[in-house]
């Protein structure tokens, strides 16, 4: 039986080429596939493969100095849905273009949001209603499918818009709101909740395992609505057989919550698309952004 494992740790790490060796050994070693990044603030991981293997992975990764309290989520999926093992080195774990600014010690990312149990957040949008806000710190290609009911959603493309967005003035008026930052497993939103306390956001939390815990407490039965971009052959996961679908195929408007590569050449995203317009090419216009690299190509070729 195989499972995928999600986790991180922000803990000082003083030499992160000798962990990344240690961590590509030992996972090889394993017959695990994923992708791991390792920073001086700690690493970020998501691997799959063989139940037995992974239990042993998890075992020898706690004896690092640092990584005992590492919380491990167990996903379904296995080594199947990644092409490779990557452990790489970067100047953060998470990109926000924030590494001078942020701090971690032993126990952590050092000024971040309250972490909230998902009962917990339930509880406090009951006690409090429209002073709690949902702030979502993935970007918007993820929010099209799935969202926290009523979240803002900011004008994000990576990780890295997120300072500028918190810069522009466009959230001022939320700073004395209780924010609820929330993200897919958790480790955006450590930093994410440390950037905004710091630019004078007074009361902000995190949901303590994301999205993913939430879901699993609560399903679709709860504040959340839609599906869960995830970023490995699986593309979405659903939390339960009824989950709302949120998203909007660019081609026709309707409901979808399927990712595709989009057709037009020149453009190299991801799209929505549903399974008519998929199944059915011929009829499609292309969107917006493909009509415009359309127009590009034309221009140059005349």
């Amino acid at each position: 039986m195989q499972k995928i494992l999600l986790y991180y740790k922000f803990t000082p790490i003083a030499d992160p080429t000798a962990l990344k060796l240690w961590q590509k050994t030992l996972c090889d070693g394993l017959n695990l596939q994923g992708r791991i990044l390792i920073s001086k603030h700690g690493l970020n991981g998501t691997v799959g493969g063989d139940m037995d293997n992974l239990k042993a992975y998890i075992k020898a990764t706690k004896e690092f100095p640092g990584f005992s309290g590492i919380v491990f989520k167990w996903s379904d999926g296995g080594r199947e849905n990644f092409p490779r093992m990557s452990v790489k080195v970067r100047p953060e774990i998470v990109a926000f273009d924030a590494a001078d600014e942020l701090q971690v010690n032993e126990a952590g990312v050092i000024g971040g949001g309250v972490h909230l149990k998902p009962k917990q957040v339930n509880e406090l949008v009951e006690e409090r209603g429209d002073e709690v806000v949902f702030f979502d710190g993935r970007n918007a290609h993820e929010a099209a499918i799935g969202k926290f009911k009523n979240a803002v959603v900011p004008d994000t493309h990576t990780s890295r818009d997120f300072i500028r967005e918190l810069e522009s003035g466009k959230y001022d008026d939320l700073k004395d709101k209780a924010i609820v930052t929330y993200c897919t497993g958790g480790i955006r939103c450590e930093i994410l909740s440390s950037l905004m306390k710091n630019r004078g956001f007074k009361e902000v939390y995190q949901i303590d395992g994301g999205i993913v815990r939430y879901g699993e407490a609560y399903g679709d039965d709860g504040l959340w609505e839609g599906s869960l971009r995830v970023f490995d052959d699986r593309m979405t996961v659903d939390f339960s057989d009824h989950a709302a679908v949120i998203g909007a195929c660019s081609h026709c408007g309707g409901q979808t919550n399927n990712y595709e590569n989009c057709a037009w050449a020149n453009c190299n995203d991801l799209v929505l698309i549903c399974l008519f317009c998929k199944q059915n090419p011929d009829l499609l216009f292309h969107t917006d952004a493909c009509r415009e690299q359309a127009k590009v190509g034309a221009t140059a070729s005349t």
